[in-house]
C-alpha cells in the first residue's frame, strides 16, 4: 500500500513538473534579469535611504520597520499560493478584523488566551474553505467570492462587536504581542517562520509544484490526474487561517479586537506579492521574490512616515506602486512570451 502511494505521489510530482510551461535560454535569462533588478532596488533604495534620511538605519527603527510589515509578511506568503494559483483573496483584511474581535470576545468569555486563539484561528480557516469551496466547485469567479466575504465577515464582527472595539484584560494575551526573544518580538519571528515555511511548501513539495501547474494550465492539470479543486479549497483554507492568525497577533499588539481594522488590507498584500514577481496571471511565484516586495513596500511606508509626509499623499504612493506592481508583471509576462 505504501509503495502505491509513493508511486502516486511520484507521478503527480512528475505530472505537476511537466505542467509547469518548460522555459527556453532567452527565457530563463529574462526571468534572471527581473529577478535579481528587484534585489538590486531594494538595496539602492536601502542604502540611499540610509545616508539620506534620519534614524532610519537606526537598530530602533529597523526593529519598527520588521515589526510594521509582519502581519503583511504573514498573509503575502499564503496570498502567494492564491495568486500563482490564478485566485485571489479580497477577505484577508476582514478576516483580520473579525479574528481580532471573535479572539477578543472568546478569550473575555472563557479566560484561556489557548482556547480564545484557536476559536479565532479556527474561524478564519471556515472562511477560507468557504472561498474556496465556492470558488472550486461552484465555479463563481474569485473577485466576486472573496468581494462578497470580504462584506460579510467585516458586518459579522461589527455585529457581534455592536460597532465597538472589544477590550483585553487577560496580561497573558497582552503579553504575546510585545514577547521578544534575543531582542525581537514574536510578530516578528512567526513572519520569518512563515517565510521558510512556505518557501519550503512552494519549492520541495508536491503541493507547491502542483499550486503552479494549476496556475500554469489548469484544464491541463485535471486531465493529468491533479484534483484541481480540492487543492484550491486547501490553498483558501491555508490562506485563511494564517489571515487569522496575523489578526489575533494584531488584536495582542492593539489589546484590542478591532472591527475596522485592516482596512485596505487586501491590496497593500497583493501589492507586495506581484512587485515581488508572483504572476497575476498564475504559474509563477518565488518566496524570495515575496520577501522583496513585502520589504520595498514597508520600506518605502516607514520612510514616509519618518519624512511626516501627510497620510492623503501616502495614499496616492501606494496607489502608485500597486499600478507599478501590475506594469511589472505585464512586462515579465512579455518577456517570457519573447
Amino acid at each position: 500500500m505504501e509503495a502505491r502511494e509513493n508511486l502516486v505521489s511520484q507521478a503527480s510530482e512528475s505530472v505537476a513538473n511537466a505542467l509547469i510551461p518548460q522555459k527556453s535560454d532567452k527565457q530563463k535569462w529574462w526571468q534572471q534579469v527581473t529577478e535579481y533588478s528587484l534585489i538590486v532596488i531594494f538595496v539602492v533604495m536601502f542604502i540611499t535611504m540610509s545616508a539620506t534620511v534620519d534614524h532610519f538605519f537606526s537598530i530602533e527603527n529597523m526593529l519598527g520597520l520588521a515589526l510594521s510589515i509582519s502581519q503583511i509578511g504573514m498573509v503575502a506568503c499564503t496570498m502567494m499560493f492564491c495568486l500563482a494559483s490564478r485566485d485571489f483573496d479580497l477577505s484577508v483584511g476582514s478576516t483580520i478584523a473579525f479574528a481580532g474581535v471573535l479572539c477578543a470576545m472568546v478569550l473575555n468569555a472563557t479566560g484561556n488566551t489557548f482556547i480564545a486563539i484557536v476559536a479565532a484561528v479556527a474561524a478564519g480557516a471556515v472562511i477560507g474553505f468557504v472561498n474556496g469551496a465556492v470558488i472550486a466547485y461552484l465555479r463563481i469567479n474569485a473577485l466576486i467570492t472573496t468581494l462578497a466575504t470580504m462584506e460579510i465577515v467585516r458586518g459579522l464582527g461589527f455585529i457581534v462587536s455592536h460597532g465597538q472595539a472589544v477590550g483585553v484584560s487577560s496580561d497573558t494575551f497582552i503579553a504575546l504581542g510585545g514577547l521578544t526573544f534575543v531582542g525581537i518580538s514574536l510578530p516578528i519571528w512567526v513572519t520569518l517562520a512563515c517565510f521558510i515555511v512556505f518557501g519550503v511548501l512552494l519549492n520541495q513539495t508536491v503541493y507547491g509544484r502542483n499550486t503552479l501547474a494549476i496556475g500554469g494550465n489548469p484544464e491541463a492539470s485535471r486531465l493529468a490526474g491533479i484534483n484541481v479543486e480540492r487543492t484550491r479549497v486547501w490553498i483558501f483554507l491555508i490562506q485563511g487561517a494564517v489571515t487569522a492568525l496575523a489578526g489575533v497577533i494584531l488584536a495582542s499588539r492593539i489589546t484590542s479586537g478591532q472591527p475596522n481594522a485592516a482596512q485596505g488590507f487586501e491590496l497593500n498584500v497583493i501589492s507586495a506579492c506581484v512587485l515581488g514577481g508572483v504572476s497575476l496571471l498564475g504559474g509563477r511565484a518565488t518566496i524570495s521574490g515575496v520577501v522583496i516586495g513585502v520589504l520595498i513596500m514597508g520600506t518605502v511606508e516607514n520612510v514616509m512616515n519618518l519624512l511626516n509626509i501627510d497620510a492623503f499623499y501616502q495614499y496616492l504612493v501606494r496607489g502608485a506602486i500597486l499600478l507599478a506592481a501590475v506594469l511589472l508583471d505585464q512586462l515579465k509576462n512579455r518577456g517570457s512570451r519573447d
